[in-house]
């Protein structure tokens, strides 16, 4: 994100300058940070993500949100985007526009040049202020890697690491998985993710290593 220039605001001022924009902005400590729009791969991943894990969830209590939404980390005072935010408690607002959320679940930001330090750094510690969160998933454009942080009981986070390959030859798809000690639970979830990616079958490799139903 790139700073406007002399522009220093409450956020107040910053929530009603940003309802009139005709562009996004993040807003930290008195300052507003333009958004760069985003490419067709990534509005491609992020909204298949999105439609997949609202599929995922149609029976449950979870709802599934793009980047139209605005989330506040009260913590930190940090105003953004998430490309693709679940939430499975009753949703929570800073006021009653209901444009501003505070408790998401699930965040997860596709990674762009321009963006993937922020998102890997500084980004991530602020999420990582917000109570309700328990996941944190980046998802690479250039290449078939997933990354999905666990928040644990003692609010360290677990790191777990996919990729994907196709051997063209064997006509099979290879997954390269760093579990860091996760369940089957969280292991089975990951592969469906990064089948997502892969535009395959939620399912693909579960049922032949005897994860899935």
């Amino acid at each position: 994100m790139s700073a406007v220039p002399h522009t220093i605001l409450t956020p107040q001022q910053y929530i009603e300058q940003e309802r009139r924009a005709e562009f996004k902005s993040e807003f930290y400590r008195g300052e507003v940070f333009a958004m760069a729009g985003a490419t067709f791969e990534h509005t491609l991943i992020k909204d298949n993500m999105a439609r997949k894990a609202g599929n995922q969830l149609e029976d449950a209590s979870c709802v599934v949100l793009t980047s139209d939404i605005r989330v506040k980390i009260n913590p930190t005072g940090l105003y953004t985007y998430p490309d693709v935010v679940i939430v499975c408690d009753k949703p929570q607002f800073e006021d009653n526009h209901f444009d501003t959320l505070l408790n998401p679940r699930i965040v997860i930001e596709v990674l762009s040049d321009s963006t993937e330090n922020y998102d890997r750094g500084k980004k991530f510690s602020h999420y990582r202020q917000i109570a309700s969160l328990q996941e944190y998933v980046l998802v690479a454009q250039d290449r078939p890697l997933l990354e999905r942080y666990v928040r644990q009981d003692d609010q360290s986070w677990i790191l777990t690491v996919f990729e994907v390959a196709v051997d063209a030859h064997a006509n099979r798809l290879i997954i390269s998985a760093a579990l860091d000690n996760l369940g089957k639970g969280a292991a089975s979830q990951a592969i469906q993710n990064a089948n997502i990616i892969a535009g395959l079958p939620e399912n693909t490799a579960l049922t032949s290593i005897g994860i899935g139903a």
